[in-house]
């Protein structure tokens, strides 16, 4: 069984937007994969990936960066939602950390800073389901950032289901679909028997009903 085709998923993509429609506030776009056939105990399903969606995201995610002074202006200029200076770290109180975890997507951390920043920042982000990323020692963090503004988290918890956005609903319904290839072929990579373990694929828009794709 090979991946659906861009045209086939954006015309469900399409449906769901329209019978989605009418909402005062615009809506994400859903899209569920159900899996079959699969041991969620094995270690091959512990499955936690960062995809990156081609075509963006609609709205982009919030991207922190823990790092050095000389480093904030970069960060500052490449749209990082907050900068948290080195010096500052170790100043943030567990009420504080929590505002933090419950404000950023993404926390971005100078290598050498990622010890401090685990000790302070962990305990508030764990339960959220984030983790500490390491900037790429000694490379540009501007593109780090910019990358990480249109990537999602796609993960298994403990039910053969994985649930991500893949863009808003006043995306086009191809580009959309560009978005749900991306996360499908990040996770049929990873299943035993790749696309036979995808049972139903499912879309809908944040208030709206699910338009399920058959395979």
């Amino acid at each position: 069984m090979s991946l659906p085709s861009r045209d086939l998923l954006a015309k469900h993509i399409e449906k769901a937007i329209e019978l989605g429609k009418g909402r005062r506030f615009k809506q994400s776009v859903d899209f569920i994969i159900v899996l079959r056939d699969v041991d969620l105990k094995t270690q091959q399903l512990k499955i936690r990936e960062a995809v990156h969606l081609p075509k963006g995201r609609g709205r982009e995610s919030r991207v922190c960066v823990v790092v050095d002074p000389d480093l904030a202006e970069t960060a500052i200029e490449a749209g990082a939602y907050k900068v948290i200076l080195s010096s500052e770290l170790r100043d943030i109180n567990k009420k504080q950390a929590k505002k933090i975890a419950s404000e950023c997507d993404w926390v971005l951390i100078k290598p050498d800073l990622m010890g401090i920043a685990g000790r302070v920042l962990g305990p508030a982000l764990g339960p959220r389901g984030k983790i500490p990323i390491p900037l790429p020692s000694g490379g540009a963090i501007k593109p780090v950032i910019e990358r990480y503004k249109n990537i999602v988290l796609v993960k298994i918890k403990d039910q053969p289901v994985i649930m991500t956005t893949i863009g808003t609903e006043d995306m086009k319904p191809e580009d959309l679909a560009e978005n749900a290839l991306a996360v499908l072929s990040a996770i049929e990579g990873k299943l035993p028997a790749r696309m036979a373990n995808i049972g139903r694929i499912i879309f809908k828009t944040t208030m709206g009903v699910p338009v399920e794709l058959s395979l």
